[in-house]
Parts: structure tokens; sequence; C-alpha cells
């Protein structure tokens, strides 16, 4: 495994190690699960996100900009609603990273 590799991959893993960035991710990977098995992105409002989350819009941001930040979502404007969207290769990646290891 190149060290590059593994360089990104932490950078997912600490992402993923705030609970509420995991809860936050596996909300929005919940949400797309049907639609990634499709080949698809499916977009989520941050309206949606606030909704089911137990914590404010300011962490919810920041939660969200480290999440983009290592790689795991994208996320853009429309209008003045933020959406968030899970990249679809960043599970493959994850998942070829643990098949290198075995």
């Amino acid at each position: 495994m190149a060290a590059s590799d593994v360089t990104r991959m932490s950078k997912v893993f600490r992402a993923l190690s705030n609970k509420n960035r995991l809860q936050l991710f596996l909300n929005l990977l919940e949400e797309s699960r049907l639609d990634l098995a499709k080949g698809r992105t499916h977009d989520c409002f941050l309206a949606t996100i606030i909704s089911n989350l137990r914590i404010g819009a300011p962490s919810i941001s920041h939660h969200l900009r480290e999440l983009e930040s290592a790689g795991l979502i994208e996320t853009s404007k429309e209008g003045k609603q933020l959406v968030c969207s899970i990249r679809p290769q960043v599970m493959k990646d994850i998942a070829a990273f643990f098949a290198a290891k075995s």
C-alpha cells in the first residue's frame, strides 16, 4: 500500500472519528444508499440534516466542512440552500483499503 493511500485514509478516518461527524455521515449515507447502488448521487439539503440531528446549525456546518475536507462529501449551493452529497468513490476507496490489508 502506498504511503499516499495511508495518508489519505488516515484523513478520512480522522474525520469519521468524531461521533457527530460519523452520525452526520451515516445519515447522509442512509439517505443516499439506494441511489449509490444505482451509481447515482443523492443530494440532501442542510435543512433536512438539521431536522434529523440534535446539534445546531453552526456545529453541523463545521462537521460538513471537515467531511468535505476529508473527501467524503461534496457540498454546493442551490439558491439559499446548502446541498450535500456522498462521494461514491470514497466508499469504494475505503473498501479497497481494507481489502488490500487482508
